[in-house]
């Protein structure tokens, strides 16, 4: 919290983030006797912020939550869940899984979820380029590198943008493990207590109901921080993404990533499995 009290949300300006926190930024959910601040910022800057647990309480990767869960707790409430769906490696002309093999890939990121999902599924033998994600299809059209990871509306608009789909992760996740995909994880700061702690989960968690019951002013709200999607392009992509297991991850949501956590282990990505310190706003 700063000087004032005010409660700092950190979340990406992207259209499902911003989505989600549209009753909060409007005053239309509140936390009692808390004001409430924003931070936008692309997600693999928040996940280096929430390294030192600068924010109070902010989105991260979920892959990235063993090196933050020091400092971090994971709401119910606010996860980027794919079923059968998630990142998607393009390429600009036609390639299969096997020419991925020894190829140079742009990255989105050291500590995206994507990353992640690639090193259980991908090649062993690839050279990566880690850009902003922005900066994945450009790097890939300029032939920097031979293919790519995209995150956000990438996933459903680069056929459009003169791409082809090499390789689905969600999809590959699903086919593999029969559950969903946890992409993205909301996580509140250890130092604003238990009690607090909760009733951010609470707030958020009412955010996220409103604004699915209000789509359209949410999304006009949200399409102010896009980068020139349309608005039904978005509503597609936004429905991907905040969905009940954004409102609540549940049970399977918790095995999901239970199941990503230990995957990594075994492969030796991560030295061990953190455990699941869940704040529910219940």
């Amino acid at each position: 919290m700063d000087q004032h009290g005010k409660i700092i949300f950190g979340h990406s300006p992207d259209a499902d983030d911003a989505f989600m926190f549209y009753a909060l930024a409007k005053g239309l959910v509140t936390i009692q006797g808390r004001a409430i601040g924003h931070h936008m910022e692309d997600i693999e800057s928040l996940n280096r912020r929430a390294v030192h647990g600068e924010l109070d309480v902010t989105a991260i990767s979920a892959a990235h939550y063993p090196s933050v869960a020091a400092h971090y707790r994971i709401m119910s409430c606010g996860a980027s869940v794919g079923r059968n769906y998630g990142p998607m490696v393009v390429a600009k002309s036609d390639m299969t899984e096997n020419d991925l093999v020894g190829k140079v890939i742009a990255v989105p990121g050291q500590f995206t979820t994507s990353y992640l999902l690639w090193r259980i599924f991908g090649p062993t033998a690839f050279e990566p380029i880690f850009v902003d994600f922005e900066a994945v299809e450009p790097t890939v059209q300029q032939g920097r590198a031979d293919a790519g990871i995209l995150l956000h509306e990438g996933q459903i608009l680069y056929q459009q943008r003169g791409f082809t789909g090499v390789l689905d992760l969600g999809k590959k996740w699903f086919e593999a493990t029969g559950l969903p995909i946890p992409l993205g994880l909301d996580c509140v700061n250890r130092n604003l207590g238990n009690e607090l702690g909760r009733a951010i989960a609470k707030a958020l968690e009412e955010s996220v109901a409103y604004a699915r019951a209000h789509e359209d002013d949410a999304l006009d709200y949200a399409l102010q921080f896009g980068r020139g999607i349309d608005k039904e392009d978005a509503r597609r992509f936004v429905r991907m993404y905040v969905n009940d297991d954004t409102e609540d991850m549940g049970a399977e949501g918790r095995q999901a990533l239970e199941k990503l956590f230990s995957m990594a282990a075994e492969r030796g990505i991560i030295d061990g499995i953190p455990v699941l310190d869940i704040v529910t706003g219940n």
